[in-house]
This record gives C-alpha cells, structure tokens and sequence, in this order.
C-alpha cells in the first residue's frame, strides 16, 4: 500500500504542477521549459502502475516500472537542478515530491524483493513426466 500512495501522490503532484502549464502555443512555439511534457506521462504512468498494483498484479516489471519512474524523477531533479538543497527549501510541494519519491523507491524495491518469481514458487505448473 505504501508504494501505491507514494506513487499516486506523486502523481498528484507532477500533473497539478503540470496541466495548468500546458497550452497548443506551447506544441506551435519554441518550448523554453519541457518537464511539463515529461511530467504528465510520467505521472499517468505512475498511476496505471498503481492501479495495476491495486488490482493484484504482482509482477516484478511493475515494480521496477514504478519504482524506475520515482526514481528518474528523482535524479531528474538532481541533475537539473543548479543547488537542489536551496530549491527544496524554497520550494516545500518539491520537498514533499522528492521525499516521497524516495519513499516510493524504497517501497518499490521491497515490492521487487518479495515478488521474487521463485520465492513461492513458479507461477506455472510443471508438466507431468511422460510415462516410460
């Protein structure tokens, strides 16, 4: 449950932030900031994953997709950003967003680690020998 609300709120955030920013002047002129173009797939992505998380998929692609997109949003921040210290600090919705990314990750790794395809065995039955 961890990893789908950290994945849905950080979904809330990007696609807050982002929506209000989109326009089709911005697809006719020249684009001087594109993380709202990255946001929004970015965070329809995090919410099919959380609703695929919901329903009971329990696949190791799935949490290395949610857990993948948290953390690429993450260092994505990071690498952009000239001092992340000081943009987090005047910036609290950031703050909030990349705490909870981290939490989401660590969450997304456990989920990895316990859906391990044979920690409770393979999925697929065996076929029975054929009689000699």
């Amino acid at each position: 449950m961890v990893a789908i609300q950290a994945a849905l709120v950080v979904a809330a955030i990007h696609l807050l932030w982002a929506l209000p920013q989109l326009s089709v002047s911005l697809l006719l002129n020249p684009v001087a900031d594109s993380r709202p173009f990255l946001f929004v797939p970015a965070g329809l992505l995090l919410v099919a994953v959380a609703a695929a998380l919901f329903r009971g998929y329990r696949y190791r692609r799935l949490s290395t997709l949610g857990g993948g997109t948290l953390a690429a949003l993450l260092v994505g921040y990071l690498l952009v950003t000239p001092e992340p210290i000081g943009s987090l600090a005047a910036d609290p919705l950031a703050a909030v967003s990349k705490l909870i990314e981290l939490v989401g990750i660590i969450a997304f790794a456990g989920l990895f680690y316990l859906h391990h395809p044979d920690r409770y065995g393979s999925p697929i039955p065996a076929e029975p020998e054929p009689d000699q």
